[in-house]
């Protein structure tokens, strides 16, 4: 929560999102038209202050390999990189301090959009700390201030495809304390940057009624699934400030599961206990590679084939901790890389797993310490105001998944799927029966959306 602390102003970061690949619709965020086709002289991404890098050739070493996708900015290429580099050094410091048997689950991509925002309004070494610890400093324009430009085409990129067949879309909004001038550069990058519109609130009369609104607009962007969000408490009079960030996706598999074909079998957790789920299968080519140790790599499309879920399933004598631990940015791509059709058994078990936690540890353990220092923690450029003591007293991270035979909500979809299980000992078999890893990511970027760990698909 957004604890009292001397009299200090807090600024509150949210991070909400819904992975639906089964329910309702999400709501449209408002992004600006020309933002997409626009060049940086265009777009007034001047913020107060610029933290810029000493030579390091990062990304010349390690980008010269691979091939950056046709039409798209080498910027926002390296930025979706960066994202990822986060995602994975972020997931490594929330799973060391969860059980084995716990499931999780998260949008890096959320986190890295709310905390970038964030960066529009940081100066010194709160500037320099958020640029390191979520990677934005692996860029080679080494510049702070064109960040945010880049992350514009990089949402460009992800949520505005022509494919209809899956949806991702994205919301955020700055909630600000009425009583508070916000600096005019400040909303105007978040505005046309981010599509993140400044709602005044008065939180010091109505703190009550304002975390109220607050979890009513994150209700209505998530179709109703994510309510409450922020719980009582964390909003009070010293809040001036609360950043939201939702992502949501659904998508249909391009080669659906058939509901005929699903039976109850035991699924082996980390405990060593054992526990009933319904386990969809299906047969087809699907690209496919066992990699170091025996861990098997699944990627299943959605429809429109720019979205996929990869899955990774060690073999039943290496835990999935271990895996977990070896996962850098590096390895994980490489295995992308070696993923080649092969005709397999796909036995997966239908799940629903829901994550929410608060961010602010993790990201100290990263290096993230002064702006949760209200001593340290410096933020000129969000009021216009004196704002010496604004400093982030707390950041909240919400996720949820479901996974089924359709993928997402049952359409008047076609597509027949063989129903029955054949015995066909030339098929490889992948069969998701213990704690596995899943990522949902935008294949010609490589972006990381969500990613997380099912250890226990029978809870819900």
């Amino acid at each position: 929560p957004c604890f009292r602390a001397s009299g200090r102003r807090q600024l509150c970061l949210l991070g909400v999102l819904l992975a639906g690949l089964c329910g309702g619709a999400a709501g449209q965020g408002s992004p600006v038209e020309d933002i997409c086709v626009a060049k940086p002289r265009d777009v007034p991404v001047s913020p107060m202050c610029i933290y810029r890098f000493p030579d390091k050739n990062a990304t010349e070493e390690e980008g010269g390999e691979q091939k950056i996708p046709e039409a798209t900015n080498r910027r926002v290429w390296e930025l979706s990189k960066a994202n990822s580099r986060f995602a994975t050094t972020f997931y490594q410091h929330l799973a060391d301090c969860k059980n084995d048997t716990d499931n999780i689950f998260l949008s890096p991509l959320s986190i890295s959009t709310a905390f970038a925002m964030t960066k529009l309004g940081a100066c010194n070494d709160t500037l320099k700390q958020l640029m390191e610890v979520f990677k934005f400093d692996t860029i080679s324009e080494k510049t702070s201030d064109q960040v945010h430009f880049f992350f514009a085409k990089l949402n460009c990129r992800l949520y505005r495809k022509a494919n209809k067949s899956s949806k991702l879309v994205s919301a955020n909004r700055l909630f600000g304390d009425k009583s508070l001038t916000f600096n005019e550069t400040y909303q105007d990058i978040s505005e046309v940057v981010y599509g993140a519109k400044l709602q005044p609130l008065d939180f010091k009369a109505h703190a009550e009624q304002s975390r109220e609104t607050i979890n009513k607009w994150v209700a209505n962007k998530t179709e109703g699934r994510i309510t409450d969000v922020i719980p009582k408490g964390t909003i009070n009079e010293l809040t001036v400030l609360v950043l939201v960030n939702t992502i949501y996706f659904k998508g249909l598999w391009k080669s659906r599961f058939n509901p005929e074909s699903t039976r109850e079998e035991p699924f082996h957790k980390a405990s060593e206990e054992t526990c009933s789920v319904s386990m969809m299968y299906q047969e087809g080519k699907f690209r496919y590679r066992r990699v170091a140790e025996g861990t098997q790599l699944l990627e299943l499309p959605f429809k429109g084939d720019d979205i996929t879920m990869v899955l990774i399933l060690p073999r039943p004598e290496k835990s999935l901790a271990k895996v977990e631990r070896e996962l850098t940015p590096e390895v994980l791509q490489e295995w992308l890389d070696l993923l080649a059709e092969t005709m397999l058994e796909v036995h997966m078990p239908r799940f629903r797993v829901e994550d929410g936690f608060s961010l602010k540890e993790r990201l100290q353990d990263m290096g993230l310490v002064d702006l949760f220092d209200p001593k340290k923690a410096h933020l000129p450029g969000i009021t216009t105001e004196d704002q010496a003591d604004l400093y982030v007293s707390d950041a909240f991270h919400k996720a949820f998944l479901e996974v089924n035979e359709e993928g997402s909500e049952a359409a008047g979809a076609t597509g027949i799927v063989m129903a029955g299980r054949s015995l066909n000992p030339s098929k490889v078999t992948f069969k998701a029966n213990r704690p596995f890893l899943v990522l949902i990511r935008e294949v010609a970027l490589n972006t990381i959306i969500f990613m997380g760990r099912v250890a226990n698909p029978c809870v819900n």
